[in-house]
């Protein structure tokens, strides 16, 4: 069976390495935008992870004339009503950084007790075909909000979120372990079954 190349609209080289990873085995050609010379700057301006997941593929899709991957995650709250949500990478403001980000939750949190901390990661990425036909799919990761940051690994809100499963932060864990349970791997895991599932998909598209 012939690959087919495959675009993923992001210029974060461990994203799309995550992704030819999970992808070796299917008949794809994982690209980035820096493999194929594209700069494609694309305004989140949906409601949801879903709108902007989908806009992000469409139009990287519409620009390339090839298969395009997006994918549009964040951290909700259930103590705030699901903040910061789509607003997550600009919380504190357009151009705030990680720690004015974390800043402002844990200001937010103050004087909410462990048990009703709750929050998760959740991520929908998008497949979209140059025929305007498109696959979707989400992964969520659980756990809370902590008290102050821990650990030095990760980015945005990873040392303030406790993970369920580990009780340590996402910024606590190794990349082997974050990677086995985030909200991007689960999400790329339940696309990946669906193209193994829709093996017209594979054969005619």
């Amino acid at each position: 069976m012939q690959e087919k190349e495959i675009i993923i609209a992001s210029n974060n080289e461990g994203k799309v390495a995550e992704i030819r990873d999970l992808f070796s085995d299917l008949p794809f050609t994982v690209l980035s935008l820096k493999d194929v010379g594209a700069e494609i700057n694309i305004v989140e301006d949906q409601p949801d992870f879903a709108g902007n997941s989908l806009k992000k593929a469409r139009e990287t899709s519409l620009i390339t004339g090839s298969i395009a991957l997006a994918d549009d995650s964040g951290l909700e709250v259930d103590a705030l009503g699901g903040k910061p949500g789509v607003l997550s990478a600009r919380f504190a403001g357009e151009h705030a950084t990680d720690q004015e980000n974390n800043c402002k939750l844990l200001d937010m949190m103050k004087g909410i007790e462990e048990s009703k901390r709750s929050a998760r990661f959740r991520c929908v990425v998008t497949m979209y075909f140059p025929d305007g036909y498109y696959l979707q799919a989400e992964g969520t990761c659980h756990g809370r909000i902590g008290f102050s940051p821990r650990g030095s690994s990760g980015f945005g809100y990873d040392p303030l979120f406790v993970v369920d499963v580990y009780g340590k932060t996402m910024a606590e864990l190794s990349m082997q372990e974050k990677n086995a349970i985030s909200h991007r791997s689960q999400a790329l895991k339940a696309l990946k079954k669906l193209l193994e599932t829709e093996s017209r998909l594979m054969i005619h598209r």
